[in-house]
């Protein structure tokens, strides 16, 4: 049972590890799109759209909806949101520890006496 969870997850977290997926569901925060409205918003071609959002569909990250011709695209659960702003976070705190020791690396070079 424990591997089938830790399956599960990895494998919902390999559905998020594309930069046009995140980007796509960062998108979706304000609302449904059609993959028309995805593609032109990231110019890109609507095929490569649709196989992200395949993708994403197909671990139930997001739904689809059909109205007329039209299919609607839209995240199954908010909670992502809280997921992706949690990985955002994450980032920040790391490129400000990252920026911190360069920080110090520049002061170090500073204060050391240059050879000649």
């Amino acid at each position: 049972m424990r591997q089938q969870l830790s399956n599960f997850k990895a494998d919902f977290f390999k559905a998020l590890a594309h930069p046009l997926r995140i980007s796509i569901l960062d998108a979706l925060r304000t609302g449904e799109l059609t993959v028309n409205e995805i593609s032109q918003r990231f110019s890109v071609e609507p095929a490569n759209a649709s196989q992200q959002l395949a993708v994403l569909r197909n671990k139930g990250i997001v739904a689809a909806r059909k109205e007329g011709s039209s299919v609607y695209y839209s995240v199954s659960d908010p909670s992502i949101f809280k997921l992706l702003d949690a990985a955002r976070e994450i980032f920040n705190n790391h490129l400000i520890g990252v920026r911190g020791m360069l920080e110090e690396i520049r002061l170090e070079q500073a204060q050391t006496p240059k050879r000649r």
